[in-house]
């Protein structure tokens, strides 16, 4: 096969990686593709049956080495992001919040639907302590509030 042709089926791959939530198999393909195009810029020349059974080998192996660590690499860099982990975090309501009732709070740069948990009024910008999450809403109590 012509290296360009390996190129060409690479970038295929990595789009394809890009564009299904495979969970990283065709990118480990796309790399042993980009390889054996490498090699043919670089003027190795193999027979088309060697090119096919050092693709597969590549590709294999690749992905047996190295497909459970990036897996594992992702999601331990996406760990951070459950909502019971917001516990404990500081927000602010956009506008007053009466006691039991739902308004808009800023966390985290986001605004989220917030429910007054405390027995007062909770003041637009006033620094309150997340005590729980309940789908995506926030219970909210003043900062200085004990439980």
């Amino acid at each position: 096969m012509a290296w360009w042709a390996w190129l060409l089926l690479a970038l295929f791959l990595f789009a394809g990686e890009l564009l299904t939530p495979g969970g990283f198999w065709l990118i480990f393909f796309g790399v042993a593709s980009l390889a054996m195009g490498v090699l043919g810029v670089a003027g190795v020349t193999l027979p088309a049956w060697a090119q096919w059974l050092l693709f597969t080998m590549l590709s294999v192996t690749s992905t047996l080495l190295f497909r459970k660590p990036l897996l594992a690499r992702v999601q331990r860099s996406t760990a951070g992001s459950r909502p019971d982990e917001l516990v404990g975090e500081i927000a602010s309501p956009a506008a007053p919040i009466a006691p039991g009732a739902v308004g808009k709070a800023e966390l985290r740069g986001t605004t989220w639907s917030a429910r007054n948990g405390a027995n007062r009024e909770l003041a637009a910008g006033e620094r309150c302590r997340v005590v729980r999450v309940d789908g995506l809403q926030i219970l909210l109590e003043p900062e200085g509030a004990s439980r």
